[in-house]
């Protein structure tokens, strides 16, 4: 089973659970921001998908609006509290399969190679 994770009302997130229900892909989809994720999920999807950094939309109007000191945070206690309050500085989805594989972001090329379907 795959599992989604992001927000519901995410463009991006919208057009991932459509393209796994046209590829019939079975997955359940978890809004972080209604179910927030446990600091240990969130240090596992850092290790796997390449630090902090690598897991924030650095772009997001939410992101730019913090104040520079939570823009730079320095442990990752202050990480994982950042992310407890702002779910919504995680770049989406993000893509959990049973084999532990942890992936962000959708793109149709992407999700073909990640899941093995259409040509």
């Amino acid at each position: 089973m795959t599992t989604l994770y992001g927000l519901n009302n995410c463009d991006t997130c919208k057009k991932a659970r459509k393209w796994l229900d046209r590829f019939g892909v079975a997955h359940t989809f978890i809004d972080y921001r209604d179910n927030r994720q446990a600091p240990e999920t969130l240090v596992e999807w850092r290790d796997k998908l390449g630090g902090w950094d690598a897991m924030i939309n650095k772009s997001s109007t939410t992101w730019r609006t913090l104040p520079d000191n939570r823009r730079t945070p320095g442990s990752d206690a202050e990480w994982k509290l950042l992310l407890k309050e702002y779910p919504q500085l995680i770049r989406r989805p993000v893509v959990v399969t049973d084999d532990g594989t942890v992936t962000q972001g959708f793109s149709d090329n992407g999700f073909k190679k990640r899941f093995g379907v259409g040509a």
